[in-house]
């Protein structure tokens, strides 16, 4: 399969670090293409501009800013997301990748507002490998809005059609090594069996 890997992390010697490495080489040594994204090394800009806010429902025109990672999107059979849980949302550089890209146009047909469309309906599997600080229950508790994303929002835009997984990792405000190696080696196993 086609997979873009969107990657969203600051620090290159962190346990995420280490995840999204272990992401991207079981999904090639699987046979998969793999397009790599890593948000921070790429110097992606999330912030939302007024210019295009106020052009965001003006479709294609709305697309100019974004069109490379609009192509990367549109080539991509499959999406796994890597990241880590920052006060119980998505860290703002990947909540500005979909605040700016998915739009009008690319991830929904909004023509009819009654009646919104999906747009990523070629993306047939969704994964997503993310870190917690604290425990599942205090995530549960608040809510827990990045899982609702990955497997509620994205399954919505594909369609309702995409397989979608959830690997998670809670409190890592108290993990040990022996814990996140055996949470490292199930990613890779599940990367390695990554398919449609």
């Amino acid at each position: 399969m086609r997979v873009l890997v969107i990657y969203c992390h600051p620090v290159e010697t962190s346990f995420h670090a280490a995840l999204h490495q272990e992401v991207v080489k079981n999904l090639k040594a699987a046979g998969h293409e793999v397009d790599d994204c890593d948000l921070y090394a790429e110097g992606f800009n999330p912030v939302l501009s007024r210019e295009e806010r106020l052009g965001y429902h003006d479709v294609p025109s709305n697309q100019e800013p974004l069109k490379d990672y609009i192509r990367r999107l549109q080539w991509a059979e499959a999406i796994v997301f890597c990241f880590p849980t920052w006060c119980f949302g998505l860290p703002a550089m990947l909540k500005g990748y979909f605040d700016r890209l998915f739009m009008p146009g690319v991830a929904f047909d909004i023509s009819d507002p009654a009646n919104v469309k999906p747009m990523l309906t070629h993306i047939k599997r969704v994964s997503a490998v993310v870190t917690y600080g604290r425990p599942r229950w205090v995530a549960w508790y608040m809510g827990d809005p990045p899982r609702k994303i990955v497997t509620r929002y994205m399954k919505r835009l594909t369609g309702q059609t995409a397989r979608v997984d959830y690997h998670a990792y809670y409190h890592m405000n108290i993990a040990t090594r022996p814990k996140l190696e055996q949470f490292l080696a199930r990613v890779g196993q599940a990367m390695s069996r990554f398919a449609a």
